[in-house]
């Protein structure tokens, strides 16, 4: 029995923009560095993509890199879709930051 797919693709769109938004944020508001989650993003992205350990992309970056380029050229649109919405909230995390430090908040 498969799962409807675009109920759960709409969550994962959400889940995933506000976990990034609220990171970024978070990050935002501790470091003071407006961008620093949209940034860290792509290396996150990485994280979520990769089957190779860290340690190999020292210990042997050709064949790792390889291998993260083959992945990335698979990912299907829904993949992607879920990715970009991750950057979008991080990237909208440090719009909000500006914005409300714009209007005066010091803390943020």
């Amino acid at each position: 029995m498969s799962l409807p797919v675009l109920p759960i693709l709409l969550v994962s769109i959400v889940l995933f923009f506000v976990l990034f938004f609220g990171i970024g944020f978070l990050l935002n508001m501790l470091l003071r560095m407006t961008w620093i989650m949209a940034i860290i993003y792509p290396i996150v992205a990485i994280f979520i993509i990769q089957d190779v350990k860290l340690i190999n992309y020292f210990r042997e970056p050709s064949t790792s890199f390889v291998l993260l380029g083959d992945k990335l050229s698979s990912l299907a649109l829904v993949d992607i879709m879920i990715l970009m919405s991750g950057l979008l909230g991080a990237i909208t995390s440090g719009i909000v930051i500006k914005m409300l430090r714009s209007k005066g908040y010091q803390m943020f």
